[in-house]
């Protein structure tokens, strides 16, 4: 019933959002004498916050078309490579091959209410360094109920058939939620002397161990516990949708979480952008607007891997505790021996708290200490621990260090 309601509400403030469209078009076209005027300004920038506040945001795309790589410009082409009914796996293949080849760089994105685009920033700041995969998690209610369901178990049998079709001398980043089912495919691959495990792991941001200065999300689930989620967040999808009768849990519902826990900060940015909009100040509200872009297109997890996650990484810390199984096999982070580790963590993250990322290294106890590095990245929250200048100018330039030595 609730994720009803809320297509009834989309519905109701669809043409509220087609006025305020056409509004905004009649106070910023060219030919109206008004629209160079501050009242013209102004009418403009109140119909934009309204157009976007009835808005519903759609995936957007990477578009990333090139890259500068020292003086010269690199055409990039996204394909898709591997294509499964919850996931796609992209290349972002350049046009000229290096005369060294590049490392290959299988990056997961989270598969927790956003989009892979998330990671756009990511995917360019890393592009000039190596030759990048990314995993492109479709929207559950896009999925139709026959094609069955998608578990955590589901979710590290896609990491192991990925990196097989990247093959061996790959090197894998997980970007928070990520981090664990990453870790555990290792550690099973590192038990299984599977040929293709990868050279290096990089998690960033990911809760390897929640009971380490827990947050405001991990001590929520733990109070709540897997039942009261059960109950209160899994619905079906509705009949509009491909996914029909699936059960999810909306990304609508994850997006309120998300900007409940920072709402004074949300409508500040916000009204920042209005007066942005009202000053004629372009290149600021186009930062923002393109920010919230991407911060409010969300998408449908499954019910099972919702739950699954919750239960196994956020209340019983299944991998920190060594009870972590996969599919009737115990996962064992000690078995990684030859799989170097890097991990990242940001000072102000408020969502993967400081040490919980970094318990990967406890973990991996048979990993040789030339084979490991932790970096915490100062004056960031979540965000800024994988994208922002601070990942680029400091970050970046230590993943690609760690990325050469591991394939040397």
């Amino acid at each position: 019933m609730l994720y009803h309601l809320y297509e009834l509400n989309q519905a109701a403030a669809a043409p509220f959002n087609a006025a305020a469209g056409v509004s905004q078009i009649f106070w910023t076209h060219p030919k109206n004498p008004l629209s160079s005027t501050t009242l013209g300004r102004t009418m403009a920038a109140s119909m934009e916050i309204m157009e976007r506040t009835t808005r519903r945001f759609r995936r957007p795309e990477f578009g990333i078309t090139s890259i500068t790589k020292g003086n010269r410009k690199v055409r990039i082409t996204e394909t898709a490579i591997l294509t499964k009914p919850f996931c796609r796996l992209l290349h972002f293949r350049k046009e000229t091959s290096p005369a060294t080849p590049l490392p290959k760089l299988l990056m997961v994105a989270p598969m927790s209410g956003h989009f892979a685009t998330l990671l756009r920033g990511t995917v360019e700041a890393m592009l000039p360094y190596a030759d990048v995969y990314v995993t492109d998690w479709v929207d559950a209610r896009e999925v139709p109920a026959a094609s069955g369901k998608f578990d955590l178990d589901d979710y590290i049998d896609y990491l192991f058939e990925m990196l097989a079709a990247l093959g061996p001398n790959t090197h894998v980043m997980a970007v928070c939620q990520p981090s664990v089912p990453v870790l555990a495919a290792v550690a099973l691959m590192s038990e299984r002397h599977d040929p293709n495990l990868p050279r290096s792991m990089i998690l960033m941001g990911g809760p390897i161990d929640t009971r380490r200065n827990p947050t405001i999300v991990n001590q929520y689930a733990i109070e709540r516990g897997v039942e009261w989620f059960r109950r209160n967040a899994i619905v079906q999808v509705p009949f509009l949708h491909p996914g029909a009768g699936r059960e999810v849990y909306p990304g609508f519902m994850q997006l309120t979480g998300f900007v409940a826990m920072n709402l004074e900060r949300h409508m500040g940015a916000h009204r920042e952008l209005y007066w942005h909009l009202v000053e004629g100040n372009v290149a600021k509200a186009s930062k923002q607007k393109e920010f919230y872009d991407e911060y409010l297109s969300v998408m449908d997890l499954t019910g099972e891997f919702y739950l699954q996650t919750v239960e196994q990484v956020f209340i019983r810390h299944a991998l920190a505790v060594g009870s972590f199984v996969h599919r009737g096999e115990r996962v064992n982070p000690a078995a990684i021996t030859r799989t170097a580790l890097f991990t990242v963590e940001g000072e102000r993250d408020d969502i993967s708290g400081l040490g919980q990322t970094q318990a990967a290294h406890e973990l991996c106890r048979n990993l040789p200490a030339a084979r490991r590095r932790h970096h915490l990245q100062k004056g960031v929250g979540h965000f800024g621990v994988f994208n922002g200048s601070h990942f680029n100018r400091e970050t970046v330039p230590k993943l690609v260090e760690f990325m050469n030595s591991a394939s040397r």
